[in-house]
């Protein structure tokens, strides 16, 4: 496996998180990879994505993404019951509240996760190549 290949990219501020939100666009989701620690306010998300940051628009890897600090996690039309189900990540997005940022994970079917989060603190790690 070349490294070179594997990223990782930290977001501190929103235009960080507009790159981590483009390199994620399109990348697929299981419910069973969606994990809250609510003590160590680690929200983590394993994806499947395509690589568009280097020339390799083929090139699909698994990646995780992490965000930090978060205080809070709610979800909309999404079954967590079932386990199985893919969801299609559409796009990252955030709003800044008076003391804290909602961080909105959206998806393909009108289904969204929104993380309270005191500050912007996202990951995105590739953890390895998908061969086909």
């Amino acid at each position: 496996m070349d490294k070179k290949y594997l990223a990782q990219i930290i977001a501190t501020d929103s235009e960080g998180l507009q790159m981590i939100s483009a390199c994620t666009a399109g990348a697929k989701v299981k419910v069973v990879d969606i994990k809250y620690l609510a003590t160590n306010k680690v929200f983590l998300i394993s994806i499947e994505r395509t690589k568009i940051e280097i020339d390799q628009k083929n090139k699909k890897i698994n990646s995780i993404c992490r965000f930090d600090f978060v205080d809070k996690v709610k979800s909309k039309n999404i079954d967590q019951k079932n386990n199985e189900l893919t969801l299609e990540l559409i796009a990252i997005d955030y709003l800044k509240n008076k003391d804290d940022y909602e961080i909105n994970l959206i998806f393909s079917n009108n289904s969204y996760i929104a993380l309270t989060t005191e500050t912007i603190e996202v990951r995105l790690e590739d953890q390895n190549e998908i061969r086909e």
